[in-house]
């Protein structure tokens, strides 16, 4: 449950009509947006917010938002199961019939401890995946079905920090939306900044995980986003509190895939329900989630669960403010990868041309295979991918290098279980990888999951994972260049701890 935290109610109020007498932990409307361009040093502040307006909208903790969620749900008779991880999509042909959960008690060697338990199918008559950016039953639903929408899934990466400051320096309610610095003009992103009570900041960093150079460092670039004057003065002589990161989905109306299926769902950002204009996921997933519902609901009662049934869904989804929120927005990331401008462009004139962009400057491939090779784009046969001269001087006062920020994720991991990070050929990583791309995955992860370390030869390097300091952002099983990285469930429980966010 880590987000930007800004809430668009609109999917509360279809859902929960009478949300503030329940006691929603919904209590800091918007009181201001600004949106700034940024240089190294300066900044220009634009007279215009647009799409980005956030005028009726709510900062909240979305962590504290679920858990009232569900305690909504439980009052009405729901049985909530925590700590199991779905590992398994359960079929019938090609009809979805449930979800096994994985086995837990299993040592890093894959044998049984003292404490195995076996995973447990459970069956129902319609499952809802509902599993989040890149879930991994959803992965498996799309591939093995053959769901895949007219245009391959784009994915951003956010990264984010809870900062205590002096109250009186950022007002509760004031949202500050950057673009520009330090991304170059062919990278897709920028930073977000939103004042929370009591002298809470939630700060944080967008980046598309569609760039092409492949020693690019999402978590360095969110530090040189801290240490501009803007955002560095905000900061001064406060406290970093938590840590997070997670994919999110930008491919926008074309790229999400179809829905439904013979007994079965997809809502949310499993399914790319996410308006990467605006930054908002949160009231298109509750949104998709009531169609769903209701689809599920017409479909058990008739008798009938198969997929021409549940087509419902999508009829509803078509009808209703999903898709009108959606579809002219739908070409919006795919024009920044012809450049910040281009980008703009579309984003600046959507509402006059419904989302039509000339089809020429769109980018039609999949992120990681935008990424360049060394020698293409720094147009040298040896590139140095161990040169550390665009690294980030580190203060742990505003920045911070990789594992310290982990600590503060609350991330938990057993040692002593498999390893949930699975990379096909290890041997690709000391070979190919690292003389085509050098090794990305030790700079996009934003965790120091993934390290190159001296093979024992003298003169190679072998892969470590450190697996027990995965934030589950998922953005290694997202940008790998190979697409041999699968991230699967570590044993339920394990991950980080949003509490606060």
């Amino acid at each position: 449950m880590l987000s930007g935290a800004v809430l668009d109610t609109s999917g509360l109020d279809e859902l929960l009509p009478d949300w503030k007498t329940r006691g929603a932990p919904v209590e800091t409307p918007v009181r201001g947006d600004r949106i700034y361009y940024l240089t190294e040093r300066s900044r220009l502040r634009s007279p215009f917010t647009g799409p980005l307006s956030n005028h009726g909208n709510y900062v909240i903790s979305l962590n504290r938002f679920v858990r009232w969620l569900s305690e909504q749900a439980e009052a009405e008779g729901i049985d909530i199961f925590t700590g199991f991880a779905g590992t398994e999509v359960l079929f019938e042909g090609d009809r979805v019939i449930g979800v096994r959960t994985g086995d837990r008690g299993i040592d890093k060697h894959g044998e049984r401890k003292g404490t195995f338990e076996p995973g447990v199918d459970i069956k129902a008559a319609v499952t809802i995946f509902a599993d989040g950016v890149r879930g991994n039953l959803t992965k498996t639903l799309i591939s093995k079905l053959h769901l895949d929408g007219s245009v391959p899934q784009r994915y951003a990466i956010g990264i984010k920090e809870l900062w205590e400051i002096p109250p009186d320096r950022v007002s509760p309610g004031s949202v500050v939306h950057t673009m520009g610095y330090p991304l170059r003009t062919e990278e897709f992103g920028g930073g977000f900044i939103y004042g929370l009570p009591e002298g809470r900041l939630a700060i944080g960093f967008v980046v598309g995980l569609d760039y092409r150079d492949p020693l690019f460092d999402p978590h360095m670039a969110f530090q040189r986003f801290k240490q501009h004057p803007l955002v560095a003065e905000m900061l001064r002589g406060g406290q970093m509190t938590r840590y997070g990161a997670k994919a999110l989905p930008e491919g926008g109306w074309h790229a999400i895939p179809r829905c439904y299926v013979d007994g079965a769902l997809i809502v949310g950002d499993a399914a790319g329900f996410m308006n990467s204009m605006r930054l908002k996921g949160i009231h298109l997933a509750m949104k998709s989630g009531i169609c769903a519902a209701d689809a599920a609901f017409d479909a058990v009662r008739s008798g009938d669960v198969s997929a021409s049934v549940l087509a419902t869904f999508q009829r509803m989804v078509n009808a209703g403010s999903l898709r009108r929120e959606l579809y002219r927005v739908r070409n919006v990331h795919q024009a920044f990868g012809a450049g910040l401008f281009a980008g703009v462009a579309c984003a600046g004139l959507a509402p006059v041309t419904g989302g039509w962009w000339p089809r020429g400057l769109l980018s039609s491939e999949a992120g990681h295979e935008r990424m360049a090779r060394l020698a293409r784009y720094y147009r040298t046969e040896h590139p140095d991918p161990d040169g550390t001269s665009n690294a980030v001087k580190v203060d742990r006062r505003v920045t911070f290098d990789k594992l310290t920020n982990v600590h503060y994720s609350g991330t938990r991991h057993d040692e002593d279980q498999p390893v949930h990070l699975l990379v096909a050929d290890t041997d690709v990583c000391r070979t190919r990888c690292r003389e085509e791309y050098g090794n990305p995955c030790v700079r996009f992860c934003p965790a120091h999951v993934y390290e190159m370390v001296d093979d024992g030869t003298g003169d190679g390097r072998r892969l470590q994972i450190n697996a027990s300091n995965c934030v589950h952002c998922k953005t290694c099983d997202i940008m790998d260049p190979y697409q041999i990285i699968t991230w699967v469930p570590p044993e339920g429980g394990g991950g980080p701890e949003y509490e606060g966010m």
